[in-house]
């Protein structure tokens, strides 16, 4: 297959950001995103690629803070934090409603320098004390994730609850509106900066890793390297195991007959309700696990509409029947964790055998070995922050949409996700002052026009087809996380339970520590990411076989 992000044919760079044709019928989709998202003519220098792994659609209104926030805080923690000496933070855009990035490298050898001082000293701290600091970041995040569900959205009812004044509070129930809608903004840019805190630490500790081994060992596939790290057990699996040891109890007390391919989980529910005692044996099964266990986005926890299980318990209940019947088989759902953990060190023993020195060997398992201490949170962090608490995010500002279209603002309460959020504030103005006032909100004949206008645009802006990236190829791509998580170097210009029905995986975009790749391996199924387009020259139906060791895809039959 063809590298990914290949410029076209005859050409030494992709199209301009200037030269990205408007879509008929989605003007003044640019209102809908702050100014610093968009391009700019001096924009037209520069290199930037279409984050489809992340914003695989178009963006809402709202949706625009999921770029605006994490970018904010992979930054500070890569450039201001931490010091990488090569790189900086990566900026973003957005253009006809999709995101595309670019990272900021430090090519200077002075600057480098000084800022490897710095970085030896602050990521050193955090490498030599990982586990006493991780423990620490265990707790934040969780005590983080109780602050959002805390969060009340304020009942403004005829007259504020007597205890208001007995309490002598000091203010009534709508100066909540705006403080606590703040506070959700806030939670989820203090999450974020938990998010990034360790994370591109962990990227980094991976770049020095596969570098060195990719150097000492030429012929050897970014799979190979990964694998030296497979076979730990991680919190973003949890979900799926939960969903496993479900579908065994059903079996267990004789419910299989209800999880059946295409059945609705209304359905199955109501099924397992007249059951009896072995019904509600399995429902109550259900809540214990929903919480925290379901709070799992079915995307990655960039939209609002990408809801969890526990809102929509369609994606898991579809993985079900599947696994009731491997079950009923006798086949062992486990993940291979423990042949994983012989392979990886069946491989680095190999590979550390051809090493020439001492001095090698030690460096090489001084690596290894941090690479294995920071992977358990390069793949938990990502439960507890894009899913538990991405979910009560978003749930709590649906219910900020719920009062707005109980108060005539808004027509539904989802329709708060086609507003940016200042002007979600605006209309929780509007709410407020009306409510004290004794008067009528206004916002209706403002907002809802805007919001229909806005739903006309991201239809209209879906049939866009974006280039996969825009601007002049650099000379250098450096930054850590472009390179682990996106797969985009110099050399290359919710997933759970559906591998439980797959043999092998593809993507167009990604790298050795994307979710596909880590998921993948830890299955112990061969995986080939970040091809660029496979997604456009694989159809439904053709035998492809995956070679991971060698990244090599090959289209062996195709659908007629």
């Amino acid at each position: 297959m063809s590298p990914p992000l290949s410029p076209p044919s005859g050409d030494q760079s992709f199209p301009l950001p200037s030269q990205i044709d408007a879509v008929p019928g989605a003007e003044g989709w640019e209102e809908m995103y702050p100014y610093f998202s968009r391009f700019q003519p001096e924009d037209d220098q520069r290199f930037w690629f279409y984050n489809s792994m992340h914003f695989p659609e178009v963006v809402p209104a709202f949706d625009g803070l999921t770029s605006e926030v994490p970018y904010t805080a992979i930054g500070a923690n890569t450039a201001r934090l931490f010091s990488f000496p090569t790189t900086m933070g990566i900026e973003y855009r957005i253009v006809n409603g999709r995101v595309y990035i670019t990272a900021n490298p430090v090519t200077d050898p002075a600057q480098i320098e000084a800022r490897l001082a710095h970085f030896q000293e602050r990521a050193g701290h955090y490498y030599a004390n990982w586990d006493q600091l991780y423990a620490g970041w265990q707790t934040r995040i969780e005590a983080l994730i109780a602050e959002i569900e805390a969060v009340e959205v304020p009942r403004l009812g005829e007259l504020d609850d007597l205890s208001v004044v007995l309490e002598s509070r000091g203010y009534a129930s709508n100066h909540l509106l705006r403080e606590n809608f703040h506070r959700c903004i806030d939670l989820y840019s203090t999450m974020w900066h938990h998010h990034t805190e360790f994370l591109m630490l962990g990227y980094g500790a991976y770049v020095v890793f596969f570098e060195f081994c990719q150097q000492a060992f030429p012929e050897m596939g970014d799979q190979t390297v990964a694998r030296m790290v497979a076979g730990m057990d991680v919190t973003m699996y949890r979900p799926d195991d939960e969903l496993k040891k479900l579908a065994a109890l059903a079996v267990e007390l004789d419910l299989a007959d209800l999880f059946v391919e295409g059945s609705e989980p209304d359905k199955v529910l109501s099924g397992l309700a007249e059951r009896g005692d072995a019904g509600a044996r399995w429902l109550a099964a259900l809540e214990e696990a929903k919480d925290p266990w379901f709070n799992v986005s079915v995307g990655d926890g960039f939209y609002h509409h990408h809801l969890s299980w526990a809102d929509d318990l369609t994606v898991p209940f579809a993985a079900l029947p599947r696994y009731v019947e491997q079950i009923r088989a006798g086949e062992d759902l486990t993940r291979p964790t423990e042949r994983l953990a012989q392979e990886r060190e069946r491989i680095a023993d190999e590979y550390r055998a051809l090493l020439g020195s001492d001095e090698e060997k030690a460096a090489f398992d001084q690596m290894l070995g941090l690479c294995r201490q920071v992977f358990p949170y390069i793949e938990s962090h990502k439960f507890y922050c894009e899913h538990w608490f991405t979910t009560r995010f978003f749930q709590k500002v649906r219910d900020f949409g719920r009062l707005l279209a109980e108060r005539g603002v808004l027509a539904e309460a989802d329709d708060v996700f086609h507003l940016r959020h200042l002007e979600v504030e605006e209309a929780l103005v509007d709410v407020s002052l009306a409510w004290a006032s004794g008067g009528a909100e206004l916002g209706a004949r403002h907002w809802q026009p805007i919001v229909r206008r806005r739903k006309q645009i991201l239809e209209a802006l879906a049939g866009w087809s974006p280039p996969p990236a825009l601007g002049p190829v650099p000379e250098s791509l450096n930054d850590p996380a472009v390179k682990m998580l996106w797969g985009v170097t110099d050399e290359t210009m919710s997933w759970g339970p559906v591998f439980g029905k797959i043999a092998a995986a593809v993507s167009d975009i990604g790298g050795t520590m994307s979710h596909a790749a880590i998921v993948a391996r830890e299955y112990g199924m061969p995986a080939v990411v970040g091809t660029g387009q496979a997604t456009a020259k694989i159809r439904t139906g053709d035998r492809v076989r995956v070679d991971g060791d060698r990244g090599l895809v090959t289209v062996l039959r195709e659908t007629p």
